[in-house]
C-alpha cells in the first residue's frame, strides 16, 4: 500500500512518526501552513515558520525516503490578528518556490468580515500563480460554513477542480460534492472523520475527487490513520485499486496541477496519464 498524505502538520509530529510513516507506506506528503496553537504576534513568525516548511521539514522527512511538499497561507484563525494581517504580503515571495503546491490552509474558522478578505485574497493568489487551494472548513457551524465557502470559491473565478474543501464530514460531502471541488477528510481518534465513517462515504459516493488525510496535529491524532484507512477499506471490500486511488493517485492527480509535484525520487507509476503517456506531475507535454 503505497500513501500520499495530502494534509499532515508535521512540524508538530516527532522524527519517529517520519520513521513509522515510511514504514506503514507513506511515500509522499503535504504540509498546510497552519495555526501552531500559540498566537504569533509579528509576521516575522511567519517567516521563520515558512522557512520551516520548505526547508528543514523537507530534509527531516528526505532522511526516510519520504517526499515532502507544503502550502503556504494566512491561516484563517489568525487573519482575525491584526498583527498578523501583514502576513499577505509575504505570501507571493514563497508561492514561486518549487516545493509550494498550493495556497493553503486557507477558509473559515469564525466566518468573520476579516476572514472573508483573508480568504478572497489568497484565492485570487491561487489564480495568479496558477496554484490549486486548500480549504480549511470551520469546526463550528459546519454547513453553513461549506455554503459560505463555496459561494466565495464560486466568486473568485478559480475551477472548482483546483479547489480542496477539507475536513469534511457526513453533512458537508453531498454540498462538496455537487460544487465540483474536490472532497477532503481528516482521520481522527476522536475527531472529525473515523476509518469506518470514512469507509461508508466511500461506499455511498465513490472514490472520484476524494482525498483522505490523517491531519495529525499538536492534539490527540495518529499520522498512520491514512494507513488505517486504506485498511478499512479492503476489510470492506474494496479492491487494491480502489485503495491505491484514494491513497495515491487522487492526491497526486489534485497537487499535481500546481505543475511542481515532482516524485522522481520515489515510485511513482501513477505520474504518467494511461491516455496519452503525459507526465502529470510538472505538466506534462
Amino acid at each position: 500500500m503505497r500513501i500520499f498524505d495530502p494534509h499532515i502538520h508535521m512540524t508538530s509530529r516527532t522524527t519517529d512518526d517520519y520513521e513509522r510513516m515510511a514504514a506503514a507506506g507513506v511515500r509522499a506528503l503535504v504540509e498546510p501552513a497552519f495555526w501552531l496553537g500559540q498566537p504569533r504576534t509579528s509576521p516575522a513568525s511567519f517567516t521563520d515558520y515558512f522557512d520551516s516548511l520548505i526547508g528543514w521539514e523537507p530534509f527531516r522527512a528526505g532522511q526516510f525516503g519520504v517526499r515532502h511538499f507544503a502550502t503556504i497561507a494566512l491561516n484563517p484563525k489568525e487573519a482575525n490578528d491584526p498583527r498578523c494581517r501583514p502576513v499577505l504580503d509575504l505570501l507571493p515571495r514563497y508561492l514561486d518556490k518549487d516545493a509550494v503546491v498550493a495556497v493553503g490552509e486557507i477558509g473559515y474558522d469564525s466566518m468573520t468580515p476579516e476572514e472573508d478578505e483573508a480568504f478572497a485574497a489568497q484565492l485570487a493568489l491561487a489564480v495568479a500563480y496558477e496554484l490549486p487551494a486548500l480549504v480549511h472548513t470551520p469546526h463550528r457551524d459546519k454547513a453553513r460554513g461549506c455554503e459560505r465557502t463555496l459561494a466565495v470559491v464560486a466568486e473568485s473565478g478559480i475551477d472548482a477542480g483546483r479547489v480542496v474543501v477539507d475536513h469534511l464530514n457526513e453533512v458537508t460531502v453531498k454540498l462538496v460534492r455537487d460544487s465540483g471541488c474536490w472532497l477532503g477528510f481528516s482521520i481522527y481518534p476522536d475527531t472529525k472523520m473515523t476509518p469506518s465513517r470514512m469507509v461508508e462515504l466511500l461506499r455511498e459516493y465513490g472514490t472520484e475527487r476524494m482525498l483522505v488525510n490523517s491531519a495529525a496535529d499538536w492534539g490527540r491524532s495518529d499520522p498512520l490513520l491514512t494507513r488505517a484507512t486504506g485498511q478499512a477499506m479492503l476489510e470492506a471490500g474494496f479492491s487494491d485499486d480502489d485503495v491505491d486511488k484514494v491513497l495515491w493517485r487522487n492526491p497526486v492527480e489534485f497537487y499535481g496541477q500546481s505543475g511542481r509535484l515532482d516524485l522522481s525520487d520515489v515510485e511513482d507509476p501513477a505520474a504518467v496519464d494511461p491516455e496519452t503517456g503525459n507526465s502529470i506531475l510538472r505538466g506534462g507535454s
